[in-house]
C-alpha cells in the first residue's frame, strides 16, 4: 500500500471508505427546529427516552442511533468489527453504557463537540487500513447531562448570555465499509489543539473558532484546494459569534469561505423562536445534523464534495474551576458523492 499521508496533517485514502448507513435521533426541542423532518426519530417531552435518568437517556440515544444505522446498512451487530464512540460526560459513560449490549470491540473517544469528526476519521483509517470490514462511528450529547456536568443544576435557573449555545439532545451514527453506498470519505485532516487564551466557557464559539481556522486552512493547503473546491465547508457548532471570528481569521490567511460555509449549530435551531441564543452545540449537534441532512444531500449528488469539520472546546469542570483557558480542536473529514 502506498503512502497516504499528504501535507503536514492530512491523509488521502488510496481506497476511500464508504458510508453504508447513517441514523439520527434527537429530543423534542430539536425535532421542533428547522431540521425536524429529517431526523429518524424524535423523543418525547420529558427527554428521558424511557430511562430513569438523563445519563441513561443519553446512552439510549447512542444505542438507538447505532441500531438504526446498522438496519439502514442492511447489517446486523455481529458484523461490526469496531465501534468508535464518544460523548461529553466524564469517563464517557454515555458511550460505555450505550453500546454495552453490542458486544463489539470499542474505542472510547473524547474530543468534546468535535468527537464525531474524530470518530469518522479513526473509523475511516480502520476500514482503509484493512482493520475492519464494517466499523461504526457514533457520538451523543444531552442538554440536561451537559448542564449537570459543566454548568449549573437545571433547577438553579441561571441566565444564559447571548454568546451561549444550547447543547443538543441527540445522537448520530454512521456505518463505514469498504464498498457500497453513495458517499465515501476520501480524506481527513487531523486537528491540532489551538489555544488563544479565551476563558469564557459560555462563549465556546470564540474558543473553538481559532482551531476551526487552523484545521480548515491546513486542509486547503495539504490538498492544494481552494474553498471553491468544496460545495460546503461545514463546521460543528461555532454559532453566530464563532462563525464571524472564523471568517476573519481565515481571511487573514488568504481564504474566504463565506459562500461555502454552513454551521450545524446554526442550522439545527431557530434562534428567534426557540431561544437558543448563538445556536446549538454538543457532540450530538454535528453528528445528528450530518446523518440527517448533510449526508443525504451528498448521497443524492446535490453536493459532490463537502468538508465536514466538527469543532470542540477542550475544557472540563476541573480546568474551568482552576481558571484555565479553553483550548479548541477541529477534525476535518472530506466526504464525496460516489
Amino acid at each position: 500500500m502506498k503512502k497516504q499521508t499528504i501535507g503536514k496533517q492530512s491523509i488521502e485514502f488510496e481506497r476511500a471508505p464508504h458510508i453504508l448507513g447513517a441514523a439520527s435521533i434527537v429530543g423534542k426541542k430539536e425535532g421542533e427546529g428547522p431540521l425536524g423532518k429529517y431526523f429518524d426519530k424524535i423523543g418525547e417531552e420529558d427527554g428521558l427516552f424511557g430511562g430513569k435518568s438523563w445519563e441513561e437517556a443519553e446512552s439510549t440515544l447512542q444505542k438507538e442511533a447505532v441500531s438504526m444505522a446498522l438496519a439502514k446498512a442492511g447489517l446486523d451487530q455481529q458484523q461490526l468489527r469496531l465501534i468508535y464512540a464518544g460523548d461529553l460526560l466524564a469517563q464517557t459513560i454515555a458511550s460505555s453504557f450505550g453500546i454495552l449490549g453490542f458486544h463489539t470491540p470499542v474505542y472510547g473517544l473524547y474530543g468534546a463537540c468535535s468527537t464525531m469528526g474524530e470518530a469518522l476519521s479513526l473509523a475511516s483509517m480502520a476500514v482503509a487500513g484493512g482493520y475492519g470490514d464494517y466499523v461504526a462511528a457514533v457520538t451523543s450529547s444531552h442538554f440536561a447531562t451537559a448542564e449537570k456536568e459543566f454548568r449549573f443544576p437545571l433547577g438553579y435557573g441561571s441566565q444564559r448570555p447571548l454568546s451561549a449555545t444550547w447543547t443538543v439532545t441527540g445522537s448520530g451514527a454512521c456505518i463505514l465499509g469498504t464498498e457500497g453506498g453513495k458517499a465515501r470519505i476520501t480524506g481527513i485532516t487531523t486537528g491540532k489543539i489551538v489555544d488563544f487564551g479565551f476563558k469564557d466557557s459560555l462563549n465556546m464559539g470564540a474558543c473553538m473558532a481559532p482551531a476551526a481556522c487552523d484545521t480548515i486552512a491546513a486542509n486547503l493547503v495539504d490538498f492544494v484546494r481552494s474553498p471553491q473546491d468544496y460545495d460546503r465547508i461545514i463546521t460543528g457548532d461555532l454559532g453566530e459569534i464563532g462563525q464571524k471570528i472564523l471568517f476573519d481569521l481565515l481571511k487573514e490567511k488568504g481564504f474566504d469561505i463565506e459562500k461555502q460555509h454552513m454551521d450545524c449549530g446554526m442550522e439545527i435551531f431557530d434562534k428567534e423562536t426557540q431561544d437558543t441564543h448563538a445556536g446549538g452545540s454538543g457532540c450530538g449537534c454535528a453528528a445528528a445534523t450530518f446523518a440527517a441532512c448533510i449526508l443525504p444531500r451528498i448521497q443524492k449528488g446535490e453536493w459532490k464534495r463537502v468538508l465536514f469539520v466538527p469543532t470542540g472546546a477542550l475544557l472540563s469542570k476541573v480546568s474551568y474551576n482552576e481558571g484555565r483557558s479553553v483550548p479548541g480542536i477541529a477534525q476535518a473529514v472530506v466526504v464525496e458523492h460516489c
